[in-house]
């Protein structure tokens, strides 16, 4: 089943234009990754869909056209964003800013244990519970920001660069989480990287967008074993 749709997407920060009619799907249980350079439109898209900026065209959530609703709005359909750079609170605790995560949600019950559930995702969260954000290393505040979006629940996670600026052994690590969210929470996710390699690895589904435009798109293992995507995004 079709999770997302996004038929002819523009976008634009004021009079710029940074989406030129993108096409795109996600199917439900899924993993989508959108791949490109610096300035290709990946952020932009999670942006448009996450109603950040100004669009034109169609976006589809579960059948439901969402290009008319508020961010907030957006998030209560069970839409997480992880941006780039993490976006933790970081003079909260770790457990507060889990908290902040389930801002919309009643039942204290169902929160704590959600809570339970991200630190057995991420152990290190647990050990560093009452530290605040602030002073965690940037892979636990990004392994905070991925625990934050689960608080919401979401049917659909938008991950912004998880990877970005990170050893290579903890994206590694990051990655195999993400893998077992997908498999464990049935979230699907629509993932923005520069690291094409890892994201071709994880990923169903991959689209390559070159300056506003989708230039290639298909199964992951079929861009991943196209020489042109090879020599320009995996270096080899």
């Amino acid at each position: 089943m079709k999770l997302l749709e996004v038929k002819g997407l523009k976008a634009f920060y004021r009079q710029t234009q940074a989406l030129y009619g993108v096409d795109f799907e996600l199917e439900e249980g899924s993993i989508t990754t959108i791949l490109g350079a610096n300035g290709a439109g990946k952020t932009t898209t999670l942006r448009s869909i996450s109603r950040m900026v100004r669009t034109e065209g169609e976006i589809k959530f579960d059948g439901q056209d969402i290009t008319g609703l508020s961010t907030e709005k957006v998030a209560a359909l069970g839409i997480a964003h992880v941006p780039e750079g993490r976006g933790t609170f970081v003079r909260q605790s770790v457990e507060e800013n889990l908290h902040l995560g389930a801002y919309t949600r009643k039942n204290k019950n169902d929160v704590a244990n959600d809570i339970d559930r991200v630190y057995a995702y991420f152990p290190r969260l647990m050990e560093r519970r009452q530290q605040q954000a602030g002073t965690l290393s940037g892979g636990e505040q990004q392994m905070l920001a991925i625990g934050r979006a689960l608080m919401l629940r979401p049917r659909l996670m938008l991950l912004d660069e998880p990877s970005f600026g990170l050893a290579p052994l903890i994206v590694q690590e990051i990655y195999e989480i993400m893998a077992r969210i997908r498999d464990q929470e049935k979230a699907s996710m629509l993932l923005v990287e520069q690291n094409a390699n890892i994201a071709l690895n994880l990923a169903d589904q991959a689209y390559l967008l070159e300056t506003g435009h989708v230039v290639m798109s298909g199964e992951s293992e079929v861009l991943r074993n196209d020489e042109n995507v090879r020599k320009v995004y995996l270096g080899y």
